[in-house]
């Protein structure tokens, strides 16, 4: 995740760009995508497919949303990767956050969420670690799945940093994000 940071750090420091209001995550410029992602999307037809998946009404989807990140949590044993940032589906029930946001991605898009309203997201959290989180969009929001709780919440509600994200429609492609509490420390 250092070489994560440090790439992301540089294409940043550049970057004059403001989170906006809405319930969405902002989508600025095209960026790189993050080391490991071109390997996975080689690996895993659906994660960067742009089909798939059925309408689902808001109730439904955040039940999906919740159990999801549930399950994944739970059967999944968090290890750091050994030898580079490789980005997988856990491992013999062993996994870091980009193995669980994978496996969470997953799971929905099996299950009949639609593709093209998940994302991945690099981020900040607030010990200055790096961080892979999955988002899904429901019902004109951008919610957070992650592997360090259990809850969904909408973006704002977290203690995130938000640096680049998988666009939604393009899904082999990322933006730069720049949303949350230390945006500006990136413009």
């Amino acid at each position: 995740m250092a070489r994560l940071f440090g790439l992301f750090s540089l294409i940043f420091f550049s970057a004059q760009i403001q989170a906006f209001g809405g319930d969405f995550l902002p989508a600025a410029r095209a960026v790189g995508a993050p080391v490991g992602f071109a390997s996975a999307c080689a690996k895993y037809s659906w994660l960067c497919r742009q089909k798939g998946g059925n309408n689902v009404d808001p109730r439904t989807a955040m039940t999906m949303l919740e159990n999801a990140t549930r399950t994944v949590n739970r059967r999944v044993t968090p290890v750091n990767d050994v030898g580079g940032d490789i980005w997988t589906l856990p491992t013999n029930g062993r996994g870091d956050c980009e193995d669980y946001a994978l496996a969470k991605m997953k799971e929905l898009i099996d299950a009949g969420f639609p593709a093209t309203k998940l994302a991945l997201s690099v981020v900040i959290g607030p010990r200055d670690q790096n961080h892979v989180v999955l988002i899904a969009r429901v019902d004109g929001t951008d919610y957070v799945l992650d592997n360090l709780n259990n809850s969904v919440k909408p973006w704002r509600r977290t203690p995130y940093t938000y640096l680049a994200t998988q666009d939604f429609n393009s899904r082999s492609s990322w933006h730069v994000t720049l949303a949350g509490p230390r945006a500006g420390e990136f413009s």
